[in-house]
């Protein structure tokens, strides 16, 4: 996925939210890689230094247990991921992943304590905005009421190049689109051309949804549940993106001066933002179609959606991370000023503003206080990565 809380949904949280999708395809089962060679800042060359030991940060009993059920999820990824990081190598963790697998959930925190050090990487500073799965009315089939399509992925969507771009620009990936009748390659609709019609009939839809407005932040937060007036629950998942540029409509009205604190001002948060468009309903529809990206879904089985890592996201378990500082599927601790977010988490998730030393994006599941708090959410503190024992003694002499 990827929206969240004050100025940071405005100007950060609506830049882009946690992309609930697999990310990559990793190596055969089993194979350990080398950390890739680092192309910007990672959290080995920004640096580490080793933090308390794990057994003095206190982690409770239910909070481990649900760490340690994350954790287990991860390790097949984890183990055969490249770490962009530039921390660790898959075989680092092969100790504490083979222990997991019979581990008693009743001692979970000693498992902690027996394989993992913490690591501080450069000084710990952590800022924390909240995420969650939206649910919003929805219908298998179009009836009065509920008629905003829910696309799946078109078959048409490729990369190529318009044919008026010089030789020497095409450099790169080129840009997502689609050929015309003629075979000219084209840009694919953008969001005003989408909601106007351009792919009715000629793309598969999943179903529909009963409110634009509900549905666009759905489409932000990249995953979410269509409830039926039967009460059945499709769950979508994030399947691609139309190749339009995101803008994030937060930081638009903070420029516009239409976010704040100010008389006739509206809140920076998500519900602020939703409140301005329903009251200005044609300002509204305009400021959401300056947001040109379009998200298509697919529809998902099982008990949670999908994470960056390929595996279930789950409530007060998983964080959203830069994986070029946090290895994704490690054990990541936070401290902060915003206490509900407190305690141990599974770096399982990516999102396109959570980037940088240190910035999380805690996921909280579905329901109206899932929305409360992930829409409110923005903790700043500390934070420590849980890593290997060793692990930064070998960075630190490298």
């Amino acid at each position: 996925m990827r929206l969240r809380a004050g100025a940071v949904l405005a100007s950060t949280l609506l830049l882009a939210a946690c992309v609930l999708i697999p990310e990559g395809r990793p190596p055969g089962p089993g194979v350990s890689t080398p950390p890739p060679v680092p192309t910007g800042p990672t959290a080995a060359l920004t640096g580490v230094q080793r933090g308390p030991s794990v057994g003095a940060l206190g982690i409770g009993q239910a909070d481990a247990s649900t760490a340690l059920a994350g954790f287990i999820d991860s390790c097949p990824q984890l183990l055969r991921r490249e770490d962009a990081s530039g921390l660790a190598y898959g075989a680092d963790w092969r100790p504490a992943c083979e222990a997991a697998v019979g581990w008693p959930m009743r001692d979970a925190p000693r498992f902690f304590q027996t394989h993992f050090e913490t690591a501080r990487v450069g000084d710990g500073s952590a800022f924390a905005t909240g995420y969650f799965e939206p649910e919003i009315s929805g219908s298998r089939t179009r009836r009065t009421g509920y008629e905003v399509p829910v696309y799946a992925m078109p078959d048409d969507l490729v990369r190529g190049w318009p044919v008026d771009t010089p030789r020497s620009e095409r450099t790169g990936r080129a840009p997502l689109g689609r050929y015309d009748a003629n075979g000219n390659f084209e840009l694919y609709p953008d969001r005003a051309a989408i909601e106007d019609g351009a792919l009715e009939g000629r793309v598969p839809v999943i179903g529909y949804a009963a409110d634009p407005v509900e549905f666009f932040f759905l489409q932000i937060q990249g995953s979410g549940r269509l409830i039926t007036p039967e009460g059945d629950v499709i769950r979508i998942g994030y399947a691609g993106q139309n190749g339009r540029g995101y803008t994030g409509i937060g930081g638009v009205m903070r420029e516009r001066g239409l976010l704040g604190d100010g008389p006739g001002q509206y809140p920076g948060s998500m519900q602020g933002i939703m409140a301005y468009i329903r009251e200005n309903p044609q300002e509204g529809r305009e400021l959401m179609r300056l947001n040109k990206s379009w998200i298509f879904f697919r529809e998902l089985t099982g008990d949670g959606p999908l994470g960056a890592l390929g595996v279930p996201v789950r409530r007060e378990a998983s964080v959203a991370a830069d994986p070029a500082f946090v290895p994704l599927g490690a054990p990541v601790w936070l401290d902060l000023d915003r206490n509900e977010a407190d305690g141990l988490w599974i770096a399982q998730d990516t999102g396109g503003a959570i980037k940088g030393a240190n910035r999380f994006d805690t996921f909280w599941g579905a329901g109206a206080d899932a929305r409360e708090i992930a829409g409110g959410m923005s903790g700043r503190g500390q934070a420590l990565l849980l890593l290997p024992k060793g692990t930064v003694a070998r960075l630190n002499s490298d």
